[in-house]
């Protein structure tokens, strides 16, 4: 595997984009993703009760799911990247703490953890995420009936 500066570049770019995911979504800026993922980007939510679908579906679900949870962080670490030339793959764990906030009020703090699995596609504007899907590994305080 080489180690050259473009290798290390690439690495520090693809790093940040999945990090800035996390950001656009902990801060309900779903806009961002356009930035994040390839227009042609499947991206599946099905390991967390969502759909599988496009960018433009993504942006639409993630606006009507998110407004119930005031507070997240999607927390990335072990982020594990395989470059092949204009290609990529990565593996991210992602530790995510989310408020729930119930009709009454009251909150409620769940936390996830997920696996991010992601291929990568060098563009003319950087690297983007060509397909995403979640693997779900733990919940803590979920409950989808309170």
């Amino acid at each position: 595997m080489p180690r050259d500066l473009q290798y290390l570049l690439d690495r520090a770019d693809i790093s940040d984009l999945l990090i800035d995911y996390g950001n656009a979504i902990d801060t309900r800026d779903f806009a961002a993703l356009e930035r994040i993922f390839t227009a042609d980007a499947v991206i599946d939510y099905r390991a967390t009760g969502g759909p599988r679908c496009t960018l433009a579906e993504a942006q639409a679900f993630l606006g009507q799911a998110l407004p119930q949870f005031p507070r997240s962080q999607h927390m990335m670490a072990n982020i594990r990247i395989r470059l092949e030339g204009e290609c990529a793959s990565a593996r991210t764990m992602c530790h995510n703490p989310m408020v729930m906030r119930h009709p009454d009020g009251s909150e409620r703090v769940m936390f996830f953890g997920i696996w991010y699995d992601d291929t990568l596609l060098r563009t003319a504007d950087g690297w983007r995420i060509r397909s995403r899907s979640q693997e779900l590994c733990y919940t803590y305080n979920y409950n989808t009936t309170s």
